[in-house]
């Protein structure tokens, strides 16, 4: 058979095949047509589930008179005009084949006004032969394009077609998705002329969050976090329901890059990354989450539906979705209250803390810091014996089930404590002072005296008992003093860099870029590695461990400065400054402790030279001399 041009008939029979796939196929390239007119009002009538009829009203700008004919062509549209316009298009439609397909299998009436027409005028196409006929008519400002019969002349696609019901669901499916797209359009949906659905335009949080109500359900909105995060010219916002908001089925995940509909791989390879294992087993995650980006750095001409895109940087924009719904996953994970019961706290050996590679022993509530051997050894013996802090991570432990009591944002949940445990907390009462006052703490520990940790207080202070006196610690100083200890001590060797997903970008003075150069050694210590990025921009690809869930954009002119200060300071003030800058920045001073965790940093602390007792920023005594008396006075 020999090489020939394909008749226009065959040709947008084709097309119709990529394009016109059933009835919801229709809607959506009526609706987009709209959206893109600039209409904030769309009325959508089906009859028999689309195959009767499909009618899409809007109160576009509308196509003038002597464009109607050019409009049910191939290959005519008003949004592209060269390759440039290709390459950034801001559209939901550019490829002129929608209308010229589906008048080429249905029976098509296409009528519009613009505001400088005086009168509507309307044209009709129907069938292979496609000949289009115009006529005026009475419309307002504005578009109806009413699709009838459809497939009428393919009676092989029309047997394809399934129920009335199963077609308009997916019509409907197809209008919850538009109406999540557009929060400022109204969307009316009717089906044998019953209004089925009415999403209202939406302006201000609480209009929005109701439609989103109305289309992703109730549990969706109580489980539901709100998502908005920036990267150089990339936004991501939306919602995200959390993993206690994980349905059976995939039927509410809803994306949108620069607000046209996708369901792309990469996306929703990042979005289950995110989740990790917290979903459970069968569940599938639940979101509504919008991307907004440069339209020249994403490709929207790569799939015959515009389903899919084509990232130009996908491995950024992967990353990018991943941190962001990582970091509001477990953000809220933490956050989120501890339900009331009776729990048994293990003993076991914490994690190692992944920021150090050169010190792969250390540990400490949460991060994993832990003394070498050889040093724990060594303060053992300066003291005689058993640390005064409960013994290492056994007796640890051991104290943990006997005494704990943990609390969570508020909520406390306590183990019934022991027979051995009233027995000792009644003793303490009884060998008190009679003052009631505790005594002088920089005298403690003293060789052979156990400090014993008797509860947690608002899960940053921890109540602890030694010598007959009562004494509370400031979890979040006594972490922040044995982190700022082991990070001094390795600052001969640096601290580790761990590489970020997304490397940040930073507009620096010049004053300040200097400071970065010349002081690029010290950085590096720091484990931060910075890159320029051109003429006022530096790049920050790597930091410590400490710093990764931190405000780096602050944080980072911040540390320059702090550096620029130091001047001519030698090592040894350097590595003080700095290390106690780092432990400041990475633990907030109210992060919250459980009483293991609390139990392993008295133990460490009692490693420490000097004597960190005595200082009362770590340790108050406390006084029951009021609360004695007001019982003596009963």
């Amino acid at each position: 058979m020999p090489i020939r041009i394909l008749p226009p008939i065959l040709a947008n029979q084709i097309a119709a095949g990529e394009v016109v796939e059933r009835p919801s196929s229709v809607v959506k390239e009526l609706v987009e047509n709209s959206l893109d007119a600039g209409a904030n009002r769309i009325e959508i009538d089906i009859d028999k589930g689309g195959a009767k009829l499909i009618r899409i009203r809007d109160n576009g700008c509308g196509v003038a008179q002597d464009e109607l004919v050019l409009a049910l062509s191939r290959h005519a549209t008003s949004k592209v005009a060269t390759l440039d316009d290709l390459e950034g298009i801001n559209s939901l439609g550019f490829r002129g084949e929608a209308l010229a397909s589906i008048s080429s299998v249905s029976r098509l009436t296409f009528t519009s006004r613009t505001q400088a027409q005086s009168e509507a005028w309307q044209a009709q196409a129907e069938g292979r032969e496609m000949d289009v006929t115009i006529k005026p008519a009475a419309h307002p400002v504005g578009t109806t394009v009413e699709v009838v019969d459809l497939f009428f002349n393919t009676p092989a696609r029309r047997k394809f077609m399934r129920s009335e019901k199963t077609e308009f669901a997916h019509i409907d499916e197809l209008v919850r998705r538009i109406a999540l797209s557009r929060f400022d359009v109204t969307l009316l949906l009717r089906h044998n002329d019953k209004l089925v659905r009415q999403y209202r335009a939406a302006s201000t949080i609480a209009e929005q969050e109701r439609r989103l109500a109305a289309v992703c359900g109730s549990p969706f909105m109580h489980h539901a976090l709100a998502i908005e995060s920036e990267h150089s010219d990339v936004r991501l916002r939306g919602w995200l329901a959390t993993p206690a908001g994980a349905r059976p089925q995939n039927d509410l995940q809803y994306t949108y890059v620069n607000g046209r509909m996708m369901r792309d791989k990469l996306i929703n390879h990042a979005i289950r990354q995110a989740y990790d294992e917290l979903l459970p087993a069968g569940s599938h995650a639940a979101y509504v989450l919008y991307i907004e980006l440069d339209p020249r750095q994403v490709d929207v001409n790569v799939h015959p539906a515009k389903h899919e895109v084509r990232f130009h940087q996908a491995r950024l924009i992967h990353d990018f979705i991943y941190q962001a719904l990582f970091a509001a996953l477990h953000r809220a994970r933490e956050e989120a209250p501890l339900a009331m019961s009776e729990v048994t706290l293990p003993v076991a050996e914490p994690p190692e803390y992944p920021g150090q590679a050169p010190r792969t022993d250390w540990y400490g509530a949460e991060h994993g810091y832990r003394a070498p051997a050889a040093v724990r050894e060594e303060g053992a013996g300066e003291r005689g014996g058993a640390p005064a802090g409960g013994g290492g991570a056994d007796r640890a432990g051991q104290a943990a089930h006997a005494h704990g009591a943990i609390t969570g944002h508020g909520v406390g949940l306590a183990e019934a404590p022991s027979r051995e445990a009233l027995r000792g907390m009644q003793a303490l009462l009884t060998t008190l002072p009679e003052s009631g006052e505790a005594g002088p703490v920089r005298d403690e520990p003293q060789s052979g005296q156990v400090a014993r940790a008797l509860s947690l207080v608002e899960g940053r202070y921890l109540l602890l008992e030694q010598g007959g006196r009562l004494a509370l610690l400031r979890l979040v100083a006594a972490e922040r003093r044995l982190l700022r200890h082991w990070l001094q001590d390795g600052w001969g060797q640096g601290l580790a860099a761990q590489p970020l997903l997304l490397p940040v970008s930073f507009k620096l003075a010049k004053s300040q870029q200097q400071v970065a150069n010349e002081q690029e050694i010290l950085l590096k210590r720091l484990g931060l590695e910075l890159k320029s990025g051109g003429r006022d921009t530096m790049i920050l690809t790597r930091v410590p461990a400490l710093l990764r869930q931190t405000d780096l954009a602050r944080l980072l002119p911040e540390l320059l400065q702090l550096v620029e200060g130091l001047g001519a300071a030698d090592d040894q003030e350097q590595a003080q400054v700095l290390c106690q800058w780092l432990v400041e920045q990475g633990l907030a001073a109210d992060k919250q402790y459980d009483f293991a965790s609390a139990n392993r940093l008295l133990g460490e602390l009692a490693h420490l030279p000097g004597e960190p007792f005595a200082d009362r920023r770590l340790l108050r005594p406390l006084s029951l001399a009021a609360t004695l008396a007001e019982f003596d006075g009963e």
